[in-house]
């Protein structure tokens, strides 16, 4: 039985077998630049799920704000360690942008007992505190996006931007539709689907498409750091 033996092999054919099917089942579908065309694909590649393509919602040049902290040495905050487990470490590495993940740091873990809140709420609170461009990433937990919200209507945390992806059927929806309607940068993917490796496609294929792109990024630049 002949088969395709090396990963970027069968990357390459699925990714061809993703547009095929694009242009047969979904032809109404238009990317807008080639970051948007990056991170749906990689989304619909991760899930093998096409009602990404719709799902997945981009608000506030969200992506010029994430390729901001991805060239400015900024912070990636993660909701669980599976989030930020499924990053390419290595070209974050290059780029020099740190990546977190609080909910089992002991200061926040006690903090959360203290509140009565849960360890994501009290891990964006944490994050507040940390100086530089943040890029807030979250898989799995609504309230987390919940307390991004309420923080940044009460003026008590800057950011750069949200990629809103949790999963779920209590709040996920409801919490990924305020982001998207809110004054945020954000990418969110409404209604109940998600999860960890949604969230680390999405962060992937920026990475991915800032290593391969010919052109220049400095046009999707934001004039200065909304932190």
């Amino acid at each position: 039985m002949s088969y395709l033996k090396q990963a970027h092999q069968i990357e390459a054919a699925s990714f061809a077998k993703i547009q095929e099917i694009i242009d047969q089942e979904h032809p109404d579908i238009r990317f807008s630049d080639p970051f948007e065309e990056a991170v749906l694909k990689r989304v619909v590649f991760t899930s093998a799920d096409f009602d990404y393509l719709y799902n997945i919602k981009f608000s506030n040049d969200a992506i010029a704000h994430i390729i901001h902290v991805l060239t400015h040495q900024g912070t990636i905050f993660t909701d669980t360690t599976m989030v930020l487990g499924g990053f390419n470490k290595t070209l974050l590495d290059q780029r020099g942008v740190k990546y977190r993940c609080l909910v089992n740091d002991p200061e926040v873990f006690k903090e959360a007992k203290e509140k009565g809140i849960t360890r994501s709420m009290a891990a964006v609170e944490y994050a507040a505190k940390v100086e530089g461009p943040k890029l807030f990433v979250f898989g799995n937990a609504p309230t987390s996006i919940f307390k991004v919200l309420d923080m940044v209507e009460a003026g008590q945390l800057h950011l750069d931007a949200v990629i809103g992806v949790p999963v779920g059927f209590v709040g996920a929806a409801e919490s990924k539709l305020q982001l998207h309607e809110s004054e945020i940068p954000a990418i969110s993917a409404l209604g109940r689907k998600g999860g960890s490796t949604i969230a680390a496609a999405i962060v992937n294929a920026i990475l991915y498409q800032l290593k391969d792109e010919t052109q220049d990024y400095q046009r999707y630049s934001v004039p200065t750091s909304a932190d």
